[in-house]
């Protein structure tokens, strides 16, 4: 594939299409979610080796650049449209500028006269399994500097090694009986939920549901049958909850559901109306057996405090219905701290 006058590769319409990429964006799921170890360590490597001040690991969104993760840059994000990175996923070749107060291209650009004042760059885009440039990683040195073909080399390697975590992040974030996201997942956006409302308001309601008595399905019928059951309850999950929750295993048979913004009666009437869904399911693998859940309703308000004081709440009430006879709710307003 050869360069053209920009410097930007032609031939390859995936380079083109916005759409594609874009969606390729999407199904990591990854924009706006906390830092990850895994990928600091990345961006710590490219510093040490590259000898630069500055490194980051970024996914263009479709009016930012957002950084998954950043050495020693303080933005979260900028606008795409001065976004050097933007630029270089335009081709599938690293983007190199070795002084960028000359390059026409880059030397007005607010990144460079201003803060963090970059002059020297060196990205590498993160191509996606289907060849969709999703973001880039990059180098940044605030004097002019060359990067050898070893500094390139190690950045592809390691934006190769960046896309693979990304995809075991995604594998990783979807339960594989049931579909829904996977406890880790599942955590992941509660915490996104107490970490966006610090300034107070509600946050939402979290329940917590377990299937009822079902290790005795599974011992009248074996294991296939229990995970048909948890698929059922699952698609009933699912289809009650909307499109605005976010519904997860967290293991074995206990659920999760994540309703933002939603008030206490609101998520006890969803409650209420899941329990109807699985009481009336009609399994042939148990026999048409009447399976129930108890489910636990915890709605919160700002500052929540943390994930585990909302969870530990939410399990107690669950627990409460248990107690009280199982095929029922029991729910809770947790206060601010």
């Amino acid at each position: 594939m050869q360069p053209n006058e920009t410097g930007l590769a032609t031939g390859d319409p995936r380079l083109n299409d916005e759409a594609g990429r874009q969606a390729a964006v999407d199904r990591y799921e990854i924009v706006d979610t906390l830092p990850e170890d895994q990928f600091d360590r990345i961006t710590d490597l490219v510093r040490t080796v590259l000898r630069v001040p500055m490194s980051t690991i970024t996914l263009i969104d479709r009016d930012r650049q957002w950084f998954k993760s950043r050495a020693g840059v303080t933005a979260t994000e900028t606008p795409r449209s001065i976004a050097f990175c933007d630029r270089a996923i335009r081709t599938h070749a690293p983007l190199v500028v070795e002084d960028a107060r000359e390059h026409p291209m880059f030397r007005d650009n607010p990144l460079v006269t201003g803060e963090p004042n970059v002059v020297a760059y060196a990205g590498v885009p993160l191509r996606s399994p289907d060849g969709y440039n999703i973001g880039t990683l990059c180098a940044i040195d605030v004097e002019r500097r060359a990067f050898s073909a070893e500094h390139i080399d190690v950045l592809g390697k390691l934006a190769a090694i960046v896309v693979d975590e990304l995809e075991l992040r995604r594998i990783a974030a979807s339960d594989a009986l049931t579909g829904l996201l996977s406890r880790r997942a599942m955590l992941q956006a509660i915490e996104t939920t107490v970490r966006d409302g610090a300034e107070g308001g509600i946050a939402g309601s979290l329940i917590l549901l377990d299937i009822d008595h079902f290790k005795t399905i599974n011992d009248a019928f074996g294991h296939p049958a229990g995970d048909e059951v948890l698929r059922s309850v699952a698609r009933s999950c699912v289809a009650e909850a909307g499109n605005d929750a976010m519904v997860g295993r967290l293991g074995g048979e206990e659920f999760a559901l994540l309703l933002p913004r939603t008030g206490a009666p609101e998520a006890l009437a969803l409650s209420d109306r899941l329990r109807a869904a699985v009481s009336a399911l009609q399994l042939d693998v148990i026999d048409a057996r009447r399976v129930t859940i108890s489910a636990g309703v915890s709605t919160a308000h700002h500052p929540v405090g943390s994930v585990a004081r909302w969870l530990s709440i939410a399990d107690a009430l669950l627990y409460d219905a248990k107690r009280a006879g199982r095929d029922r709710s029991a729910g809770a307003i947790l206060p601010p701290l």
